[in-house]
């Protein structure tokens, strides 16, 4: 996924970071405002990995986040979740 897509979509793409990095707080996210490398620095920070190891993470992420894009259809705002299907709740049958 492109970089400048998600930082320009940070808003709704935090929940997917600290469901992906749960260690980080809300202050760091807010920090991050969308860039990649302060990013990259809070979970070297929070996860007492090396800058490679983020980074690795990072791409691996990004990479996550293309492929649930393309099955959404890029034309649809950047979202990042993955959408379940509900079954219909059915009623008893009435007499």
């Amino acid at each position: 996924m492109n970089w400048d897509r998600i930082q320009g979509n940070w808003k709704q793409v935090t929940g997917k970071v600290k469901e992906q990095w749960g260690k980080l707080t809300d202050d760091d996210v807010d920090v991050v405002a969308g860039r990649r490398d302060q990013l990259a620095g809070k979970i070297q920070e929070r996860y007492g990995v090396a800058k490679d190891e983020a980074e690795k993470q990072l791409a691996a992420w990004e990479q996550k986040g293309a492929r649930l894009m393309v099955r959404q259809g890029q034309g649809r705002p950047v979202t990042l979740v993955r959408r379940h299907r509900v079954a219909p709740s059915r009623s008893p049958a009435r007499p």
